[in-house]
This record gives structure tokens, sequence and C-alpha cells, in this order.
């Protein structure tokens, strides 16, 4: 029982974490192991400093916390302070994962599961050294402040990822497929799934050919409008980019007009899936933001430091890697909301432009670059030949205003590999996603 002292804030975040990775190359085991660690990061605050400490012995937390507060100086009036005012005191206990853990499937069943799908990569004589991996994460957390919070939740997620060479001639292309789920059942009987991602590339491979350069109107699939809204706008949002930058600020201003008006981007750690945060590492429950509303500017996401620097409300967005670091301001689940089309009625109108199915990578603040891997022509309204495509690129605000068209069904999208960087904090968990988005011109090289 932790026990917290007066003239302070304080808390104590716990992880125990439970990780799998089994990898094959060319048919060979590479790596097998499951890893599980215990961590506690710990915080005071006399309202003047923040001191820190992050440790494995979570048997003598209490040792660990009253080391800290010797070193502190104590605050008779730090319940006054603006940050900690803004802290929620929530108690509540969220499992979701506790019949179905990952921690419960033996380790061979995982590693069978990948055997029965690797020898899908072979069938095309196309492919070489094909690669596969199978990986899942079991996280109970529990969170404790001295204002009277203690929350216990849990997060899983687990997956298969495959990626292969395929070279024909001159004609190369690496392949790339991933699954992310919550469930180890959701990760069965993908079989005509992966052939199918697998007899796409390869075709690919064999009949793409390169664009033409020049501004077209685009179809993004939600992968690619998730990208987008994740790397070229929030970003933007995440508020400690402003505090030292006056002139960000000043572009930034609520209410200014950023966006299309049939333009809605959300924010929310609720969202099942691999950005799922019921709480953020302060302890703040998730809520729906709303980043841009009809192509208004709406709101930005805070920790609790920047909530009472730019006198504004928490929005759950104080996260950390792990309990190694302290939290910082990061996104949870970023996605454009639908609109009123079908895929077909989206793409009907386009004369001649490319639809964007898959992505390599994406990046951008002010200016944006997609680099697409699959993408086919739009030709009268229809999807035509595959086509070469480097880079999409062009200015931010510019192409917001430039959405013209959204599909009803928005899908959001999990992934097992990789994650969001920010700082020294690499490969955060995220979700993204959206509907198919028609932007009405944009520059494609």
């Amino acid at each position: 029982m932790i026990q917290f002292r007066d003239g302070f804030y304080a808390d104590v975040r716990t992880e125990d974490r439970s990780r799998t990775f089994i990898s094959y190359q060319a048919g060979m085991l590479e790596e097998m192991k499951t890893r599980v660690e215990r961590r506690a990061f710990i915080r005071v605050y006399d309202g003047k400093m923040w001191y820190y400490a992050s440790v494995t012995d979570l048997d003598n937390l209490q040792k660990t916390l009253d080391g800290l507060y010797d070193a502190a100086t104590p605050n008779d009036k730090i319940a006054e302070d603006p940050i900690v005012r803004r802290f929620e005191c929530n108690r509540d206990t969220v499992m979701c994962f506790k019949d179905c853990s990952v921690r419960d499937i033996p380790t061979k069943d995982k590693q069978a599961l990948l055997l029965s799908y690797l020898p899908l990569l072979s069938e095309d004589a196309c492919i070489t050294m094909p690669q596969g991996a199978y990986i899942d994460r079991n996280s109970l957390f529990h969170f404790q402040s001295s204002l009277g919070a203690d929350i216990s939740f849990d997060y899983q997620t687990c997956g298969i990822t495959f990626s292969c060479s395929m070279a024909e001639g001159e004609k190369k292309f690496m392949g790339h497929w991933q699954k992310g789920a919550t469930r180890f059942d959701e990760l069965k009987g993908l079989e005509d799934i992966i052939r199918a991602a697998v007899v796409e590339q390869t075709s690919f491979m064999r009949n793409s050919v390169p664009v033409v350069p020049g501004k077209y109107p685009v179809v993004l699939a939600p992968e690619a409008a998730g990208v987008f809204a994740h790397e070229s706008f929030g970003h933007k949002s995440e508020s400690d980019f402003m505090l030292s930058d006056e002139s960000m600020r000043n572009e930034w201003q609520l209410g200014k007009t950023v966006g299309s008006p049939i333009l809605s981007i959300a924010e929310c750690g609720s969202v099942p899936g691999c950005g799922y945060v019921p709480y953020d590492d302060e302890g703040t429950r998730a809520r729906k933001n709303y980043l841009i509303k009809n192509g208004v500017l709406a709101g930005r996401l805070h920790n609790a430091q920047t909530a009472a620097a730019l006198n504004e409300d928490l929005t759950g967005n104080a996260r950390a890697i792990d309990c190694t670091f302290e939290p910082i301001v990061r996104m949870t689940n970023t996605y454009i909301e639908g609109g009123d089309l079908d895929f077909d009625e989206l793409v009907a109108p386009i004369k001649k432009g490319y639809f964007i199915k898959t992505i390599k990578h994406g990046s951008g603040m002010s200016t944006f670059t997609i680099a697409p891997s699959l993408a086919y022509e739009i030709i009268d309204g229809k999807l035509g030949n595959p086509v070469q495509i480097s880079v999409l690129t062009g200015s931010v605000f510019e192409t917001l205003g430039l959405i013209d068209g959204l599909t009803r069904d928005v899908h959001m999208l999990s992934f097992v590999t990789g994650g969001c960087g920010k700082l020294e904090q690499a490969n955060l968990p995220v979700g993204f996603g959206g509907p198919y988005v028609r932007v009405s011109s944009m520059n494609v090289q």
C-alpha cells in the first residue's frame, strides 16, 4: 500500500508486460522468445520541479517514493497549483482481456500458426527471401496518485507480419502484409486473405508502370488517409510543440478554418485496437477529441502541463512508451470521420487520377510526403492498371482544403510492428484510419 505525503503531488504507475516474438527467414527459425518484465515510474511534484524515478524493484516502491519526497520541497498550497488542479481522480478497473490473454496461449501454438502461413509466400517463383513473424504483447497497468486515483486496466495486441523480395527480370518489388488483432483467434483462418495479398503484389510487380508526374485527383484508402491524418496533422496537434514556438501558436488558433467543410478529424483512446488507451499515463480518462470539426480547427492534444500552460482542458494524451520514461503528449487513435458516399460514388467523377491503396511510409508537418506501395489508375470513374508512384507531396493545409469526398465506412487499422516516434520515445503503439478520401488535386511523382 503506497503512502503519499501531504504537501506534494505524486503518482505511481506500474506495468507488468509480457511479449512474444517468433520470426522465420527463408524457412529457418531466426528467433523465438517470450520476455516478461515489471517496471514502475514514480513522480513527485512540489509546484516548482518534477522528481522522477524508474525502477524494476516493485517490492520497494515506497522507499523510492520517499527518496523523491526527501529531494523535493513541501508545498502546503500544492492543491492550488494549475497543473495539479487539472489532474483527474479516477478509480476504475477495466480488464478486457482477462479471459483471452495471449499469455495463456502456448508458444508452440503461436509458432504453429505462423508456420501454417509461411508456405503461402513461396507459391510464386518470383518470391525470394520470405520472412514471417508472430508478435504479441499483454500488459497489466496500475496507476495511483496522491489525489486518490486508483486505476487498473489491461492492454493486448497480437499479429503476424510477412515480407519478401519479388523479382522477375528487371522488375522488382518488396512485398509486405500484416494483420494486427487483439485476440489470438482473430489470426486464424487467414489463408485466403494472405494468398490474395501475395497474388496482388506479384501482379503489381509484373504489370505496374511508372506514373507520369503531375497534379491529379487522388483517392486515399484508409491506410493512406490515416497516415496522412497522423503524420501531417496529428503531430501538429500535440500541444507541447507550441509552448516554445510562438509562430506555431499564432498559426494554430482554435476556430480557424483549416480544411474542407466536410472534413472532421478526431482522436480517441477508447477505440479498440493497438491505440487503445482507456486512461492515459496521468490517469486521465479517454475521451473523443475533435482536432478538426467541419473544416474548423477545434482542439489540440494535452497532458496536464500543456493544458495548464494554454489554459485548456485535458484530453487523455499523456503517454510514455513504457515505465522507463515520463509521459509526454502523444496520440492514441487518430482518424478522419466518414462522409456520405460509397466507393463507386467516390471514384465516379474522376476522369484521370490515382487510387493509393497501401503505403510504405509518410511524414510531414507544414508540408507532407506519402510514399505509396500499391497504387492504381482511375480512368473514367473506374479502377485501372497498377502504377508506380514514388511520392505524393504538398502543403498540409492546402490539401486539407482540397478534400471533396468521403465514404461512409470508416476503417481503423492496427499494427504489431513499428509505431510512432517522438523525441527519444520510439515505437509507441498508435492506431489510425478513416474512410476512403478523395482529394481534388495532389502532386504525384
